[in-house]
């Protein structure tokens, strides 16, 4: 696998971890805080701790990319799994 192509995996699963993980965390929005920003969102977080989110999505995607990048240089497949191999004779031909 290249550097280019892990990179590219790497960087996709750290951005659909990152949309996975903020809402976690999230305690109360401004409008139930009581103190709306002017010119923002009342549904907007109090405090958003995006710093903690980001160092959140990076461990969990290290640990992730690590599974994939040992199941990949394993040779593993789909192949491997018994339940999404077809049997044998269904490809027979019809009628025979």
């Amino acid at each position: 696998m290249s550097v280019a192509f892990s990179l590219a995996i790497f960087f996709m699963m750290w951005w659909i971890i990152l949309f996975a993980m903020l809402p976690f965390g999230m305690r109360r929005t401004q409008e139930e805080a009581g103190e709306v920003i002017p010119g923002s969102e009342a549904s907007a977080p109090e405090r958003p701790r995006m710093l903690r989110v980001i160092i959140l999505t990076t461990v969990v995607t290290c640990t992730l990319f690590a599974a994939y990048y040992y199941l990949r240089a394993s040779g593993f497949g789909l192949d491997d799994i018994p339940f999404l191999t077809p049997p044998s004779d269904s490809y027979a031909k019809p009628g025979g």
